[in-house]
């Protein structure tokens, strides 16, 4: 297949990975965001668009360059701000998705169209692992606004052809993530504060590195069905928050013991682990190991807040 790919988001976390495992594949990068230009991956970019979605401007870029594949990293990913601010997460995420998807129907309905859903659609699944058939339930606005999304990829691959495929990704983590459990933990560690973290610490996650993630879009991109299907994009492997703690804590070589503070936010998931299986049949496979990727991240971490 050809290789043109626009991306939406490329300035966020998971999009300058996108963004460099593509080129680094041949692919034609052309990137969109709403950020200033010098947070984007620039090096790795054949055009880059400074643009705040939705905006006319978008059935322009895309008649210019006519992208074979699009890859829609843009919106807001906080679940917990999504409960008191739900409006600009409807906005940034189920409003956006429906103008690029309706952009590409007008401009390019041949377009292979990825959508970057999320676990949180699933809340607190009675049954692990979590297979793409169990039904959703969101617990935060942020997850009922991703799954809107999902339902928007096959009304338009169902109704107007338009290849979609929505992909829920689990916790994604590695070098340029500043929130979220992993950057927390690493925080508190590195700056010698006491570590008091929110549950009781057998909360679990099924962690994915974002090389893993980038990988799997290329994956999706040429093999998948693009029907409007989903697939979950985790490891596989459910950790604990305290088995998680002592893998970062082993990295940085501390001897830290971690408190819990046993609340659970509202619209925060328990347990997770992922059924892969339906992305495994495409061919896909995870190349970086929880124990190697935590390091590394641990190490970015003492680099970024110690500068050694």
């Amino acid at each position: 297949m050809a290789n043109n790919i626009l991306v939406t988001g490329t300035a966020g976390f998971i999009g300058r990975y996108v963004v460099r495992h593509f080129s680094e594949l041949g692919w034609s990068v052309i990137g969109i965001d709403s950020s200033q230009s010098e947070n984007a991956p620039l090096a790795n970019l054949a055009a880059y668009y400074t643009v705040k979605l939705p905006n006319p401007l978008l059935s322009e870029i895309m008649q210019k360059h006519r992208p074979d594949v699009c890859i829609h990293c843009a919106g807001r990913a906080a679940p917990s701000l999504s409960m008191s601010e739900p409006t600009p997460d409807f906005y940034t995420n189920t409003v956006v998705t429906y103008e690029v998807l309706n952009a590409l129907r007008l401009a390019v309905p041949g377009c292979r169209f990825i959508y970057l859903s999320s676990a949180a659609v699933y809340g607190n699944p009675g049954l692990l692992p979590i297979s793409e058939t169990q039904i959703p339930a969101p617990l935060s606005p942020y997850g009922f606004h991703k799954l809107q999304g999902e339902t928007l990829c096959k009304e338009f691959s169902q109704i107007y052809g338009l290849p979609t495929a929505s992909v829920r990704i689990f916790s994604a983590y590695g070098p340029g993530l500043r929130r979220q459990v992993l950057w927390d933990i690493c925080q508190k560690i590195i700056s010698g504060r006491t570590l008091v973290l929110q549950g009781t610490g057998y909360e679990s996650r099924d962690f994915v590195h974002a090389l893993d993630i980038a990988k799997a879009f290329r994956v999706i991109a040429c093999d998948a069905l693009m029907q409007g299907e989903v697939y979950n994009l985790a490891s596989g492997r459910e950790v604990t928050i305290r088995e998680l703690v002592t893998s970062i804590s082993n990295s940085l070589e501390s001897n830290c013991i971690p408190q819990f503070d046993g609340v659970v936010p509202s619209g925060t998931p328990l347990n997770w682990k992922a059924d892969i299986s339906k992305l495994e049949e495409l061919g896909f496979t995870t190349s970086v190991a929880l124990e190697r990727g935590v390091k590394t991240f641990a190490n970015w971490c003492l680099a970024e807040l110690v500068g050694v």
